[in-house]
């Protein structure tokens, strides 16, 4: 269809006549409600962008044991790994207040086993009794988790047993 023709007949239907693969041969085009069209794009880039990250946070005790830490930190990788942020949060109760430098350890400790997923955002500092510290993932492609949840394998050297009333 020539170009003239064309642009008549979308004047006449009250729409707009949209060029759509120009490097053709011919071009093509296509009679579209522009207004539209471009209402849609805009939706369409809308919907692609990510969420802002959320902030989570794990807390923890001075004297925690080797177990719920290891369970807080795999939280905390997992959250990075989401793309999140991750508040470290250290509560001091009671006498614990006269040992600060432990809570300190700690804090560094989880810093160091989160290294690999995360740069921290917010150093830690000490607020009356908390301290605090935020870190932020690092970009997708530089995390590495170093403590993978455990994986449940079936034990298959033990024999099923069976419980029937002989």
């Amino acid at each position: 269809m020539k170009l003239k023709d064309a642009l008549r007949r979308a004047q006449n239907l009250g729409l707009d006549l949209a060029e759509i693969a120009p490097t053709a041969n011919p071009p093509v085009c296509k009679i579209i409600d522009f207004g539209k069209f471009r209402y849609d794009i805009s939706k369409h880039t809308k919907d692609k962008k990510p969420a802002s990250a959320k902030l989570k946070e794990i807390k923890f005790r001075v004297n925690i044991d080797e177990h719920d830490y290891l369970t807080k930190v795999r939280h905390a990788e997992e959250f990075l790994d989401r793309g999140n942020k991750v508040r470290v949060r250290l509560q001091f109760r009671g006498r614990e207040m006269a040992h600060q430098e432990f809570g300190m350890q700690l804090v560094e400790k989880v810093r160091a086993d989160l290294a690999s997923m995360s740069q921290v955002e917010m150093d830690s500092k000490i607020t009356g009794r908390i301290i605090t510290m935020t870190l932020a993932p690092l970009p997708a492609n530089r995390r590495k988790r170093r403590l993978a949840p455990p994986q449940k394998t079936a034990d298959k050297s033990e024999p099923a047993v069976s419980q029937t009333g002989a």
